[in-house]
């Protein structure tokens, strides 16, 4: 093990609500469907910053539209954030913490979050399933270098 592997610390400063909403723009109607089988969209966002050396907030923000045709039933978005004490890591490892493994982290509280939010506004259930953020950050990173490539000829 090298020196600086020894070095790296990962640390979860504060994990919080950074904003949320829910609309359900057409309650009570949609309630009257006793099919209820909507089509449910979800969209995953992360974006960080650093706020002093070493410390860094990662917001990722998740919003879930559910359609009956062309209804909306519900619309629901939290951005649920971070603040993450990271030091020791190369350029490329922090990119990869950051982008991958901090938002993983908060996951499963915008997760509940969400549950809870839907639950509230008279729907059943909705558990988000797992997220392989790795994967989606992999997919980024390779998307970035394929528009650099196309950009330099």
């Amino acid at each position: 093990m090298s020196e600086e592997q020894n070095q790296q610390q990962f640390a979860i400063q504060k994990i919080y609500l950074k904003d949320v909403s829910f609309e359900s723009p057409n309650s009570p109607a949609v309630f009257q469907d006793a099919d209820w089988k909507p089509e449910i969209n979800v969209q995953l966002n992360t974006e960080g910053k650093t706020i002093a050396e070493g410390v860094h907030e990662v917001v990722l923000s998740v919003t879930v539209t559910a359609k009956k045709g062309d209804s909306t039933a519900f619309l629901v978005e939290v951005k649920q954030a971070g603040v993450f004490q990271l030091t020791g890591f190369s350029q490329e490892q922090l990119g990869g913490m950051l982008g991958a493994y901090c938002p993983e982290t908060l996951f499963p509280f915008a997760r509940e979050a969400i549950a809870e939010l839907v639950s509230k506004g008279g729907f059943p259930q909705l558990l988000l399933a797992p997220v392989n953020f790795n994967a989606l950050y992999m997919q980024h990173q390779q998307q970035q270098a394929e528009q650099q490539a196309g950009q330099s000829h």
